[in-house]
Formats: C-alpha cells, sequence, structure tokens
C-alpha cells in the first residue's frame, strides 16, 4: 500500500497524532481515539508496524518508529493550520 494511501484511510492519522506523546496500549490507545472498534485499530496497527511508522514494544505498547516521529513534525504545521482554522483567523 502506498504511503499515502495507507495516511488516508480513516483513523490512520489519529493513531500517529495520538502516539506523539508517547507509548500507548492498544485499550488507551483505542479510548483516545474515541472508542473505534477493535478490529479496526488492530488492522490500522498492522497496517502502520509494516509502513515503518509505528512498533510494538515488547511490553505489547506501540509508539512511533523514527519514521512516524518525522511524519509527526511533518504534520505540525498542519495542526497548526487547523488550529488557527477553528479559531475563524
Amino acid at each position: 500500500m502506498a504511503a499515502l494511501d495507507l495516511l488516508g484511510r480513516r483513523w490512520s492519522l489519529r493513531i500517529l497524532w495520538e502516539l506523539r506523546a508517547g507509548p500507548m496500549g492498544a485499550r488507551s490507545l483505542r479510548q483516545h481515539c474515541d472508542g473505534m472498534s477493535p478490529s479496526v485499530l488492530y488492522g490500522r496497527l498492522g497496517e502502520l508496524t509494516d509502513a515503518g511508522l509505528v512498533v510494538q514494544r515488547d511490553d505489547q505498547c506501540y509508539e512511533l518508529s523514527e519514521a512516524g516521529l518525522s511524519l509527526g513534525e511533518a504534520l505540525s504545521p498542519l495542526d497548526q493550520w487547523a488550529r488557527r482554522w477553528a479559531r475563524g483567523s
């Protein structure tokens, strides 16, 4: 799957965004993602792991890989724009 196709899939960017704060277990991640279904969560985590954006640690928590961290840096300006837009600026 092409990187942009993966990022365009529902929940992919949200999972990456939530993991920017640090490692998280699947249950906690699901709660942060407004209760998405477990099957979708594990499917997206598998795809993001296969793409090299997320890694699963020995304690079963998920975290961003180096590539995932660099993607987060690239998304930061988009987040800033979205915040300005939401304020009506």
